[in-house]
């Protein structure tokens, strides 16, 4: 039988779930750019538009609040994720249709090096979502007391410690660590030899957070719209300023072939934003 605890923490990890407020998309590529994109490997970071989005964007002072691993499965399983009610599960790229997204590779890893994280990712799906984060970033949602800075990141150091349950950018960075691939290690070295004595010191699983893969130098940023050939001749673009008393133009996001429940259909499975 389930504890009070974890009874609590499934009702509150279903409320940090919901939505919340306007969504500016600035950067959502559609499934099929997304798709001609990713590579297996690839880590894919969202804006998720939660909640839970909204204390992981004040917690680490960054944008992007969750983050799947590209296996390239297909058939509904292109991604792999820790998603804070199901847990670790297999998802299609229509799970973050119209939300904003990067594309984060590793670079230099050879296929039996992407072959043998993918695995690592394969085998944690049916794991839980640790819930000690979800009571851990509550403290965000009213933040009473204020944080200061430098301490955000040890708060975020989430997790029971519980193998069986997951985090989504701790799982990620675990893989990777996991066959010696760095993602934002503590560095050392001699202030004498400079660079030529940097010591890399691997970083405890629990201390990732989603940005960690943007600001990390061994990730290259790739985006879909230069990949696929960028001309800036063939944009049409109106120099005229946008009134303000107008609201700003959504952004084309495949919600207009949604089903008859609509765009933002709360019982559509589909419709469901992303942070964790």
């Amino acid at each position: 039988m389930p504890s009070i605890r974890e009874a609590i923490g499934k009702r509150f990890a279903k409320y940090l779930n919901g939505e919340v407020g306007e969504y500016l998309i600035w950067c959502a590529a559609s499934p099929e750019a997304l798709r001609r994109t990713l590579r297996p490997g690839d880590v894919l970071l969202v804006d998720g538009n939660r909640r839970m989005s909204r204390a992981i964007r004040f917690a680490t002072q960054s944008i992007w609040t969750h983050a799947a691993y590209f296996v390239g499965d297909g058939d509904g399983a292109d991604l792999i994720e820790a998603e804070v009610e199901k847990g670790v599960i297999a998802v299609g790229l229509e799970r973050f249709l119209g939300l904003n997204t990067r594309i984060c590779r590793p670079v230099g890893l050879d296929d039996e090096g992407i072959a043998a994280v993918s695995r690592r990712m394969r085998s944690a799906i049916g794991k839980s979502y640790d819930l000690k984060n979800v009571f851990d970033l509550a403290r965000y949602l009213v933040p009473v007391v204020p944080v200061p800075a430098r301490f955000r990141r040890q708060l975020l150091a989430l997790g029971s410690g519980d193998p069986t349950r997951a985090i989504c950018s701790s799982l990620i960075a675990e893989a990777f660590q996991n066959v010696g691939y760095p993602v934002l290690p503590h560095i050392s070295f001699d202030p004498v030899r400079g660079a030529d004595a940097e010591v890399l010191y691997i970083r405890h699983k629990s201390l990732y957070v989603p940005r960690d893969f943007d600001l990390s130098p061994y990730f290259a940023i790739v985006k879909p719209t230069l990949e696929q050939g960028f001309d800036y001749h063939s944009i049409r673009m109106d120099t005229s300023t946008w009134p303000e008393d107008e609201p700003l133009p959504r952004a084309w996001t495949g919600r207009e072939k949604d089903g008859p429940g609509g765009p933002d259909d709360p019982e559509d499975p589909d419709d469901a934003g992303a942070a964790g």
